[in-house]
């Protein structure tokens, strides 16, 4: 059974604040005994942190659904709530997190213990303390803990290579890599052996080495998601040089020319940035009777293309025999010298502004309106809104006083004016969310 799992859907539920606590002292000449109600601790948070030992996203593919827990509620005292610990989830160095409900990317975990906040725990409910005043000396107010965030997640892997080999099935990329690394990726000579990429690691007698990726193979069609060619051009996007294999052994001569161009054409109609990236055209299977008088037509066929800005390396091997294998991981070490690391953040899609990078927080922007007005058949009028609906579930409806300041709250946002602007009564009934009361002038 194929292992490799490079897209999956995750859900992240942050835990909610604790409650803070309405509470009173009780000594002497203190009136009505002082407010000592403590604050509810901070809900656990949900973080992605890279861990190097990790290759794909098998593990999210039985456990989806991830849930913090809530902070511990305020206590008599001012003893404030206990914090919930985070949720620290696991996945391999190259993981995009995409929010499902914006499209957005909101992360790119392309570093080592790189930490991304995915859901954000809920800060906890202030006790009474906090709200007492010379007009009120001994509230009965507090608020409930905030929710946390609730969060639906698209997480993507893209491999971590610095060397990235393209070319048509068959011609020869995992053969080269079972080569020059360590890896022992499946070998036949059948179209698309190769259903997932291969990760090895090369390393050179003079000390350097570079991760090396052997991805499946293109067909024509492939950036408009035909075949494997989707999965294939993703994770050639975080590549620095690209070796293009080119089967030197056909029978037909013009195969070579028409599969190289088809690869290039299909880079460019995904990213034309990928074919700004070094380049080198590696002839493979040039022990095969035909080879040498194929790699002349191509050379020929290329000196006089006039399509290319300028003309590619062209550097032929026999993968079988060994043949220029150690020359050409040389040459890919010199040109990886000179080509700076490709910043996949910038160039994928913008993340968003509220993914701050250095502090590893990830802080999400309430959207849409404040509050939102509209009617249920039977007449009642029903209140919703992200902002609203927070202030809502921070409000301790066992105490007057909370619901009193709930109502200032919801004046001060304009929620009254908007409601008689749409043609309330006196007496109509209004509903948050199962709390249902009636509208008074």
């Amino acid at each position: 059974m194929n292992t490799f799992v490079d897209q999956i859907k995750i859900e992240a539920h942050a835990g909610k604040g604790g409650d803070g606590m309405v509470a009173f002292r009780r000594e002497k000449y203190v009136p009505n005994g002082g407010p000592a109600g403590g604050d509810g601790g901070r809900g656990g948070s949900i973080i992605l942190k890279v861990d190097e030992g990790l290759r794909t996203l098998m593990d999210f593919r039985y456990h989806r659904i991830f849930k913090a827990k809530n902070g511990g509620n305020g206590m008599n005292k001012q003893m404030t709530g206990a914090s919930a610990e985070d949720t620290v989830i696991a996945v391999p160095q190259g993981t995009t997190v995409r929010d499902l409900d914006t499209g957005q990317i909101i992360g790119d975990l392309v570093e080592k213990g790189q930490e991304l906040v995915i859901a954000k725990g809920g800060r906890g409910g202030r006790g009474n303390i906090h709200f007492a005043s010379a007009k009120n000396p001994a509230p009965e107010i507090a608020e409930n803990g905030e929710p946390g965030e609730d969060r639906y997640l698209e997480l993507e892997l893209k491999m971590l290579a610095d060397v990235g080999l393209i070319g048509f099935p068959s011609v020869g990329k995992s053969t080269l890599l079972s080569v020059v690394t360590g890896a022992k990726p499946k070998i036949a000579a059948y179209e698309f052996t190769t259903l997932v990429p291969n990760l090895g690691m090369v390393m050179l007698p003079d000390g350097r080495d570079f991760a090396m990726a052997d991805m499946p193979g293109l067909i024509e069609g492939a950036s408009k998601g035909i075949g494997l060619g989707l999965k294939f051009l993703r994770h050639i996007e975080r590549t620095r040089v690209l070796l293009h294999l080119v089967d030197m052994s056909s029978e037909d001569s013009e195969q070579a020319i028409n599969r190289y161009r088809q690869i290039n054409h299909e880079l460019a109609n995904y990213d034309p940035e990928l074919l700004k990236r070094p380049q080198v055209v590696v002839a493979t299977k040039m022990d095969m009777p035909n080879a040498e008088q194929n790699l002349a037509r191509f050379k020929q066929q290329l000196a006089t293309d006039q399509t290319l800005a300028k003309q590619p390396t062209i550097f032929p091997i026999s993968a079988v025999t060994h043949q220029g294998v150690q020359q050409l991981m040389q040459l890919t070490a010199d040109l990886l010298d000179q080509t700076p690391a490709f910043d996949s953040a910038s160039h994928d899609e913008q993340l968003t502004p509220e993914y701050e990078e250095a502090g590893k927080q990830f802080q999400k922007n309430p959207s849409g309106p404040a509050f939102t007005i509209s009617k249920d058949e039977d007449g009642t009028w029903v209140l919703g809104g992200e902002q609203l609906l927070r202030l809502f579930d921070m409000t301790d409806l066992t105490h007057e006083q909370s619901q009193l300041r709930f109502a200032r709250q919801m004046r001060q946002m304009g929620v009254d004016d908007a409601l008689r602007e749409k043609g309330i009564q006196n007496g109509d009934m209004v509903r948050i969310r199962k709390f249902v009361f009636e509208f008074i002038q």
